[in-house]
């Protein structure tokens, strides 16, 4: 039976892709993001409208991607590391510097839902480097989180930007081992 809703934002990872010169990427083994609060992303592109015969006579609609916020408990040192470019010197410090690129990253993660948990992708994503914050512990405890501005765009060679993985999908229980390939064609 299909979802009829779905809740629960879990199984956040992020998988390194690297880029062979012709716009295909390769990925790196994913890595486990821990911590995860919320994801939204907004669709990015345009519609627009032909007008002829005084009606709208034709509709184009470009698909490029999605831009939104990903808020975490924590974004983990390996991430600062692997896609944000800050480097680790020889006294232990993680120091961001001026000038280094971000790296793109595929992003899966884990709705839940009412009758299964879908499983997706986002192929060829970037990060905007979080913000600094924190506050004073009052009568209670109340954890900080940390976001991040995530940029999902179409991969060069194909134009894939999102799968989504079904539990009846013959990849589903290895969704988060790899980052697998879609079997698709481009127009």
């Amino acid at each position: 039976m299909a979802n009829k809703v779905k809740y629960g934002l879990k199984n956040v990872y992020y998988a390194v892709a690297t880029d062979d010169g012709t716009g295909k990427l390769t990925y790196d083994t994913p890595v486990a993001w821990k911590g995860a609060v919320s994801l939204s992303l907004d669709t990015q592109g345009d519609t627009n409208n032909f007008y002829a015969d005084n009606i709208i006579y034709f509709t184009s609609t470009a698909n490029n991607g999605y831009q939104g916020d990903y808020e975490c408990a924590l974004i983990p040192d390996s991430f600062r590391s692997d896609v944000l470019g800050e480097d680790l010197d020889d006294k232990g410090f993680y120091v961001e510097r001026s000038g280094v690129p971000t790296v793109e990253f595929a992003l899966l993660f884990q709705f839940e839902g009412d009758e299964s948990a879908t499983r997706h992708c986002l192929y060829r994503c970037t990060a905007s480097r979080p913000a600094v914050n924190g506050a004073t512990v009052e009568e209670s405890i109340e954890p900080q989180t940390e976001s991040i501005t995530l940029t999902a765009m179409p991969r060069i060679n194909d134009e894939v930007v999102k799968a989504r993985c079904p539990q009846t999908s013959a990849s589903y229980n290895t969704w988060f081992n790899a980052v697998v390939e879609p079997t698709t064609t481009t127009a």
